[in-house]
């Protein structure tokens, strides 16, 4: 669904990462702009893709899930909107705090929908948790 909706990587790195999607019939809900759920997956992939860069064949393994999600929709969004989130920091050291404990650890992580313009659209913040497998 993220490739059909045109969501696009755009940056990523161990402490940031910004997502993409633009305006387009596959993703625009009536009133024509982009749909909350296709915004919700950007700011989503903006969060996940630093958490399982973190994780992709670490040892001891770590599991992630998406344990809540709240958002705020400031601005209706005919246009590209660019989500980042630059929580890789925090999102770094709960793994570290969950592979030293064995305790699941939580983790709230921010992405910010700004669009061409500059102009912040969409808040979105995804609560993550990790736990050591053993």
């Amino acid at each position: 669904m993220a490739f059909l909706s045109g969501l696009r990587v755009i940056q990523i790195s161990r402490e940031s990462c910004a997502v993409s999607i633009r305006y387009k019939w596959i993703n625009q809900n009536p009133f024509q702009s982009v749909y909350f759920a296709a915004q919700l997956m950007a700011a989503e992939l903006s969060t996940g893709a630093l958490a399982f860069g973190q994780l992709y064949q670490r040892r001891p393994s770590v599991s992630m899930l998406v344990l809540s999600n709240r958002s705020v929709f400031h601005k209706k969004v005919k246009g590209k909107l660019i989500f980042t989130c630059s929580d890789g920091a925090a999102i770094e050291a709960a793994i570290e705090n969950t592979v030293q404990t064995g305790e699941p650890v939580t983790v709230e992580c921010y992405a910010a929908g700004v669009t061409e313009e500059g102009v912040l659209a969409t808040e979105c913040w995804f609560t993550w948790t990790f736990r050591a497998k053993k």
